[in-house]
């Protein structure tokens, strides 16, 4: 099995860190291939950054994405996960929505960690796309400056941990780490915080692999349907291609 992990931030270390994590969650004989944007923000913390983040989405899975089984969008929020059901025929997995599934499986109501407090709006839109405003027992996050994206969890990692215990006074059954930058630091913290802690691109690869290994057919009824070709212009040649195809 081959999954596609696609980064729609720029930043080289956080698809590293995320690749590394999605190798240890992976089953025995399943290929990571880990890509990274080549234009948009750093890391995606807003709206606007997520409108970008959605274009460079589409733009790695229409270049890499042959050949692969499945494919994870590896920013939390899920930039682009609509369009790319849309027009992928392999099942794509969102890292935000596949923990907050999993988060759903572990107990009532979960919460989500991050680490600034600009992606609150963001993050909870994504919640409420995905139905699951009534399993939140909110977004907690932290207002302090840090001091790089690629190393935010070991820096932050004690002040996340603390966050985790107002978040179960809140609450939660469960708790999520939101962000790529975090990947990885919910195996770390997991002996100190009382609840279950789901790590999102863990979570996404093995949800990724379940539904490659069910095989589903692309639907060609209701809304994740295959839009007609269309002509567009100003895109790469491999995107232009998907649009058109």
């Amino acid at each position: 099995m081959r999954l596609l992990v696609a980064n729609p931030n720029t930043t080289q270390g956080v698809t590293d860190r995320i690749a590394r994590v999605a190798r240890e969650a992976a089953s025995p004989g399943t290929e990571i291939l880990a890509v990274t944007a080549s234009f948009g923000a750093e890391y995606i913390a807003t709206r606007a950054e997520a409108v970008l983040g959605a274009h460079a989405t589409l733009d790695l899975l229409a270049t890499h994405a042959e050949g692969c089984d499945a494919a994870i969008v590896a920013a939390f929020a899920d930039p682009g996960l609509g369009a790319a059901r849309e027009l992928l025929s392999i099942p794509v997995v969102g890292m935000a929505e596949a923990a907050m599934l999993t988060a759903c499986m572990l107990g009532r109501r979960f919460a989500i960690l991050t680490f600034a407090v600009a992606l609150e709006p963001w993050y909870q839109e994504c919640v409420d796309y995905n139905g699951l405003a009534g399993r939140c027992a909110g977004i907690f996050c932290l207002d302090e400056p840090f001091q790089a994206i690629t190393s935010v969890a070991e820096e932050k990692a004690a002040r996340l941990t603390a966050l985790a215990a107002r978040a179960i006074a809140a609450g939660a059954d469960v708790i999520i780490l939101g962000g790529a930058p975090l990947a990885g630091l919910a195996a770390e913290i997991a002996d100190q915080v009382a609840v279950p802690v789901v790590d999102a691109v863990a979570a996404a690869v093995r949800q990724a692999e379940t539904l490659a290994a069910l095989r589903p057919r692309k639907p060609i009824a209701g809304t994740f349907r295959r839009p007609g070709p269309k002509s567009l212009t100003g895109l790469s040649p491999n995107l232009k291609r998907l649009f058109e195809s």
